[in-house]
């Protein structure tokens, strides 16, 4: 990591709020800035937002208020650290600063000038090792929901897994959980007390997104947030690719979903909206026949577990690729076994399977496909998601409005 950023004892007096998670971690941390932004307007309090990937343009990663960094100050600021990029190249046995850490450097740099009071940030990967656990006093330390997902790196068993991501849990923070596991529970447990922080558990809820409510509502109300700008900053959450409802007549879903956790949230979603559809098929949420347009991008992921509930539910398969310098993904032909194991498994084998390989093309046929009543769901890699977004917000659009919604 490049220097040192204040920790809340400096000049800038940043107030940390920091979050991991397997699935929600996004959302969560997303909810908490909305919160914090409302009730900061009355009072002229800014913060500050970074959380990852992004989805259209790496100006996404970074954001105070309603509005993403500038291309101008990302631009500026990046060139300001240029020397020390370079130095810290030469200088460190790990050679030059990743992707990630410079997204990190810039985040900070840009908040320090926006002279915010809080600072939200999502982990990376994990907890422990992540480059945003450089910072020393959080205010709020927080893990979502615990499930398999990048277990060449932090893990094959869900303990491993939850020590890793409880890395972040430091002396004198508030820390939140909504994982239910017991042992899961009784490890984040013993780690707040050898750490000093204070610990609070989140109850059963009814789906994913209570719990995400309910994860960020506990988070700002230890810090007295009016009940009023939780309402406002909850209802204001809106995240491009999570479950986003892009078009209708079809209806059109982009969903990033890429592990366990996060497809079963998907799944819950489309079946409540199936069941929304029965004898309202004319309905902007209701749909007939659904086509899933599919990519699992290029790392060790659990494939079976991806693609077995979506095959369980689609009527048409659609299986495509990425190949952009960083977001590459598993050649179709791979994935064809998996789907087909699943369709036998659930006396499906009849659905039809098709590879179109450029993403465009997927979506394009799936629009000749689908009727007016049907839905289309893009799913599997957030990269996916984020390319197919492209169609309606393009780079440009991003870049010049500082938003990914109008």
């Amino acid at each position: 990591m490049i220097g040192s950023p204040d920790n809340g004892s400096g000049a800038s007096g940043f107030k940390y709020i920091h979050i991991t998670g397997t699935a929600g971690k996004g959302t969560v941390s997303t909810m908490v800035h909305e919160i914090l932004s409302a009730d900061g307007r009355a009072s002229n309090k800014k913060a500050g937002l970074f959380t990852s990937p992004y989805v259209t343009a790496s100006i996404e990663k970074i954001k105070v208020g309603d509005k993403y960094i500038s291309p101008k100050e990302f631009t500026e600021i990046v060139e300001s650290l240029k020397p020390t990029i370079r130095k810290a190249a030469i200088q460190s046995p790990y050679g030059a600063p990743s992707a990630f850490e410079l997204s990190l450097a810039i985040a900070l740099v840009y908040f320090k000038k926006q002279k915010c009071e809080w600072v939200v940030l999502e982990v990376g990967l994990g907890g422990r090792y992540d480059a945003t656990n450089i910072i020393e006093n959080p205010k709020v330390t927080a893990i979502t929901t615990i499930d398999h997902d990048h277990t060449e790196i932090l893990g094959k068993t869900l303990r491993k897994i939850a020590y890793d991501k409880a890395g972040i849990i430091k002396k004198g923070s508030e820390f939140f959980t909504s994982e239910q596991r017991p042992e899961l529970l009784a490890l984040f447990k013993k780690i707040c007390k050898e750490e000093g922080a204070t610990y609070h558990h989140i109850g059963k809820q009814s789906d994913y997104q209570q719990y995400n409510k309910m994860l960020a509502r506990s988070i700002v109300g230890a810090f007295g947030v009016p009940k009023k700008a939780i309402a406002t900053g909850i209802k204001n959450t809106r995240l491009p690719c999570r479950f986003e409802i892009i078009d209708t007549k079809p209806l059109i879903i982009l969903d990033g979903a890429h592990n366990r956790a996060k497809i079963s949230s998907t799944i819950g979603n489309i079946q409540k909206l199936r069941v929304h559809a029965r004898g309202k098929t004319n309905s902007k949420k209701g749909f007939k026949k659904l086509i899933v347009i599919v990519a699992i991008s290029d790392t060790k992921k659990d494939n079976r577990a991806i693609l077995a509930p979506l095959a369980a539910v689609a009527d048409y398969i659609i299986v495509t690729s990425l190949s952009g310098k960083d977001r590459k993904s598993v050649h179709p032909a791979a994935l064809i076994p998996y789907i087909k194991a699943a369709l036998r498994k659930n006396k499906k084998v009849g659905t039809p399977i098709e590879i179109i390989m450029d993403p465009h093309k997927a979506l394009a046929e799936a629009r000749k496909l689908a009727g007016k009543t049907d839905c289309i769901l893009a799913t599997g890699s957030f990269f996916l998601a984020g390319e197919l977004r492209k169609n309606w917000f393009s780079e440009e659009w991003v870049l010049k409005n500082r938003r990914s919604f109008k």
